[in-house]
């Protein structure tokens, strides 16, 4: 057995929620911009003779997508459950694991990536979690809007990392690595 049950619930659900975080992300960059709604909730209510302030626009279109940015929060929270449970799996997981240094130097440079990918979810997922809990952390609200700014710069790692794993699987199943995805759905080799 290549992949254990473990590590393949672990693996879709992690990819479920990166996905799932990622999405919240993009909407909130693209149609669910307090800025963007905030101009379309003041020229469209002006145009039916309601005038409202620069400041009661951004409230409003902010609280269009507080229900989206919940789901993120929620998704954050699975993202370190995740983390927690991976770290065990590396340590207790039965499957088949391969000594590093038989390894190619591509398949070494793929391990590298992984590892590089777990530390930067893990950076986000410590990260979110002290910027949510900033004041029971007795932080100030400048520190946790400076982790904040390093949080969403992490980000990028995590957005250009997806669809390169994407990618790299399915070059990988038709080249050298026949059955690499359907060992990742039933386990076997």
């Amino acid at each position: 057995m290549k992949y254990s049950i473990q590590f393949r619930i672990w693996h879709w659900l992690h990819a479920t929620v990166v996905l799932g975080l990622l999405g919240t992300v993009l909407l909130r960059k693209t149609f669910l911009s307090w800025r963007t709604n905030s101009e379309i909730l003041m020229t469209k209510l002006s145009e039916i003779s309601i005038e409202i302030t620069a400041e009661q626009a951004k409230v409003l279109a902010k609280a269009v997508r507080a229900g989206m940015w919940e789901w993120h929060i929620i998704l954050g929270y699975a993202l370190a459950f995740l983390i927690i449970f991976r770290i065990y799996l590396y340590f207790f997981d039965t499957s088949k694991k391969e000594s590093f240094s038989s390894l190619t130097l591509h398949k070494k440079a793929v391990h590298l990536s992984y590892y590089i990918i777990y530390a930067t979810l893990l950076f986000m997922a410590a990260s979110g979690l002290s910027i949510y809990f900033y004041q029971d952390l007795g932080l100030l609200k400048e520190t946790a809007h400076d982790i904040k700014e390093i949080h969403e710069f992490t980000f990028n790692i995590v957005m250009y990392f997806v669809p390169l794993h994407i990618i790299g699987v399915i070059v990988a199943e038709n080249k050298d690595e026949k059955g690499l995805i359907s060992s990742m759905i039933n386990g076997k080799e």
